[in-house]
């Protein structure tokens, strides 16, 4: 097992990504390749003491900004570090990529790279969402936003297998992410979208509104990507003003802060179950090979965590169960 790791990707590369890599291979002892600029990576990684046999550097030169169009990474910066990491998953030996980078650039760098699943028109990232019942997996979270009906059932397909496998559920629910339970809701695709998974799913519940994605009414949920880019991103709001509310609201006067302190173990649980670091990167289903996309954002803990995640779609062979099911069931 060999996990690919782009070093520039992010808002705080090299820095947060190697810092992230160094605690993984700590924990999970599992070898890593690194791309990007070579010197720059080895001068980040001399701050660090590690097992030398864990960490590969593999030159590439170019970097992809994260405002940079998602084509340049085919077009222009075919020596990016983007382009040259998942150009590695062609080789034998390497398992896995990670990006924090340019999510535009990673969806089009697989997509021309490593080519779709057979049975799979379109790429979606999925995300897994806390609930009231432990997970919720929602896919597409933004590779796709001009989805077709057929898409969302073949993300339905592809989110069963990778809530079977990585999240443990036995016989997952899929639901229909739209403005209300009725089936006459919404816009064409999502009617057509309920057609074709009633007829070819059978445990697909019906629609369901957004604000029962942290229910866990369902243990899949699909929509297109802009609808589920849209949820994502006003969810991550929430979250941290709701951090930022509790805080000022704690600090008003002694008697809420000795009540927080009392509360403190709790309100840590509940913090890191919504904490996007805690899941590391988002699966990119459909291509043919196991991507990983993180937050731009992403801090030491979430490149860890990506790591861990991406360890385990190998371990479970993620991949290979979701060809078997788009050619059996596709």
């Amino acid at each position: 097992m060999r996990i690919v790791v782009d070093a520039m990707g992010g808002d705080f590369a090299p820095q947060n990504v190697i810092e992230g890599v160094i605690d993984a291979i700590k924990e999970y002892q599992v070898p890593i390749t690194l791309t990007g600029p070579k010197e720059r990576i080895e001068e980040e990684l001399s701050k660090y003491k590690f097992p030398k046999d864990l960490i590969e550097v593999i030159h590439a030169p170019e970097v992809v900004a994260m405002d940079d169009p998602a084509t340049v990474v085919i077009r222009q910066k075919r020596q990016s570090s983007i382009n040259v990491g998942m150009s590695l998953l062609k080789k034998e030996g390497y398992d896995a990529f990670i990006s924090a980078g340019n999510t535009g650039a990673c969806v089009a760098a697989a997509t021309f790279v490593l080519g779709m699943i057979q049975g799979v028109d379109r790429p979606g990232i999925g995300c897994v969402f806390p609930s009231l019942k432990e997970f919720t997996f929602v896919i597409d979270v933004g590779a796709n936003t001009a989805a077709k009906p057929e898409h969302l059932l073949q993300y339905a397909k592809m989110a069963k297998v990778y809530a079977q496998a990585v999240l443990k559920r036995k016989n997952p629910t899929i639901g229909l992410l739209n403005i209300g339970e009725e089936e006459c809701k919404g816009t064409g695709l999502e009617k057509e979208a309920h057609k074709l998974l009633e007829e070819n799913e059978p445990n697909f519940i019906g629609n369901v509104e957004a604000n029962e994605v942290y229910t866990g009414k369902s243990d899949c949920i699909v929509c297109d990507g802009y609808v589920g880019n849209i949820t994502l991103k006003v969810s991550e709001g929430l979250v941290e003003s709701m951090g930022k509310l509790l805080k000022r609201e704690i600090n008003k006067n002694p008697v809420s802060k000795l009540g927080a302190l009392l509360l403190k173990t709790s309100l840590s649980n509940a913090k890191k179950s919504i904490d996007y670091s805690e899941y590391g990167g988002a699966p990119l289903l459909g291509v043919n090979g196991l991507v990983l996309i993180g937050h731009g954002r992403s801090s030491p803990k979430a490149i860890k965590n990506a790591i861990r995640a991406a360890k385990e779609e190998i371990e479970y062979n993620v991949l290979q169960k979701i060809k078997e099911e788009m050619v059996i069931h596709g």
